[in-house]
C-alpha cells in the first residue's frame, strides 16, 4: 500500500491580506488555508468592502473643496487596495500553489481510502482467525470437559483410597504412639539419671571452681610477697648503692683536699729553698771597695 506523504512545509503560503507577512498553518487533509488566522481574515473582507460611492463634489457650492479631495482620496485609496487583492488573488503562482494544494489532498483522500480497504481487509482476515479461535476453544472446551470428567472418576478412586489410607494410618499412629510411649517412659527415666548426674558434675565442678579460686588467690598472695621481696631487697641495694657513693665521694674528697695539702707544702718549700737560695748567694758574694754589701744585696739582708 502506497501512502502519499503529507504536504511539506516549503508548500506553505504567505497569508493573503496584504501586509501581514505570516505563513498560513499547514493542514492534513481539508481545504487549504489561506489566511493565517481568522482575524486576519475578517480584517482582510472588511477592507475589501468598498463603500457607498459619495459624490465627487459637494451639492453645496460653498462646500470646503479640501473635504471634498480628502473625500474623493479616500475613495482612491479604497479601491486600489480592492484591485491589488484582486490581483493578488488572479496571481499565477498562487493558482498553482492552490491547484497543488487540491491535487495533494486529492492524494491524501485516495490514499485515505486505499488506507481504509487494508484495514477493511486486515479486519475480515482478523474476524476469521477469531472464528477459526472459537472453533479451537469449542474443541478444547469439549475435550476438557471429557478431561474433567476422567479427572471425577479418578477422584472418587482417590477418596475411596485415602480412605483406606487412613484407616491404616490410623491402626499405624496407634501402634506409633503405644511404642512412643514406652520410649517416653525410658527417656524419663534415662532423662532423671542424666540430672543426677548432671548435678554431681556440677557438684564436683563447684568444687574445682573453688579450689581453682584458692589456688589462683595463693597465687595472687605469693606473686605479691614477691614483689613486696623484690621491693626489699631494690630498696637496700639502693640503699648499699648510695652508701658507697657516699664513700667514695668522701674518700674522693680527702683525697683532694690532702693533695691541695701536699701542694701548697710543696710551694712554701719552693719558696722557702728560693729565699735561702738567694740568702745564700748574698753571703757569699765578695765585698765591694768601701767595706758595705752591695745595695741588692743590703736589702735583700734587711728582707731576712
Amino acid at each position: 500500500m502506497t501512502v502519499n506523504p503529507p504536504a511539506s512545509a516549503s508548500a506553505q503560503s504567505l497569508c493573503k491580506r496584504p501586509g501581514c507577512g505570516n505563513t498560513t498553518p499547514a493542514r492534513d487533509r481539508g481545504r487549504t488555508r489561506v489566511f493565517c488566522s481568522d482575524d486576519c481574515a475578517r480584517r482582510y473582507h472588511n477592507d475589501a468592502r468598498v463603500p457607498a460611492s459619495p459624490a465627487l463634489l459637494p451639492a453645496d457650492p460653498a462646500a470646503d473643496p479640501l473635504a471634498a479631495l480628502d473625500a474623493v482620496i479616500r475613495q482612491a485609496a479604497v479601491l486600489t487596495r480592492a484591485a491589488r487583492d484582486q490581483a493578488a488573488g488572479l496571481d499565477p503562482a498562487r493558482v498553482r500553489a492552490q491547484i497543488a494544494d487540491a491535487e495533494a489532498a486529492r492524494r491524501r483522500a485516495e490514499a485515505a481510502a486505499v488506507t481504509a480497504g487494508a484495514r477493511a481487509a486486515e479486519a475480515g482476515a482478523e474476524t476469521q482467525a477469531l472464528a477459526e479461535a472459537l472453533d479451537a476453544a469449542r474443541e478444547d472446551t469439549r475435550a476438557a470437559q471429557a478431561q474433567a470428567a476422567q479427572a471425577r472418576d479418578e477422584a472418587l478412586a482417590a477418596a475411596a483410597g485415602l480412605k483406606q489410607a487412613r484407616a491404616d494410618a490410623a491402626a499405624q499412629v496407634t501402634a506409633a504412639q503405644a511404642a512412643a510411649d514406652a520410649e517416653v517412659s525410658a527417656a524419663r527415666t534415662e532423662t532423671a539419671r542424666c540430672t543426677r548426674e548432671r548435678d554431681d558434675a556440677l557438684e564436683a565442678a563447684r568444687r574445682a571452681e573453688a579450689e581453682a579460686v584458692r589456688a589462683r588467690q595463693a597465687e595472687a598472695d605469693a606473686r605479691a610477697e614477691t614483689d613486696r621481696a623484690r621491693a626489699d631487697a631494690a630498696r637496700e641495694r639502693d640503699t648499699v648503692r648510695e652508701q658507697h657513693q657516699a664513700q667514695l665521694d668522701a674518700v674522693a674528697a680527702l683525697t683532694a683536699a690532702e693533695r691541695a695539702r701536699a701542694e701548697r707544702a710543696e710551694h712554701l718549700l719552693e719558696t722557702e729553698r728560693a729565699d735561702r737560695r738567694h740568702l745564700t748567694t748574698a753571703l757569699t758574694a765578695p765585698a765591694s771597695g768601701n767595706g758595705k754589701l752591695p745595695r741588692a744585696t743590703a736589702a735583700q739582708a734587711g728582707q731576712q
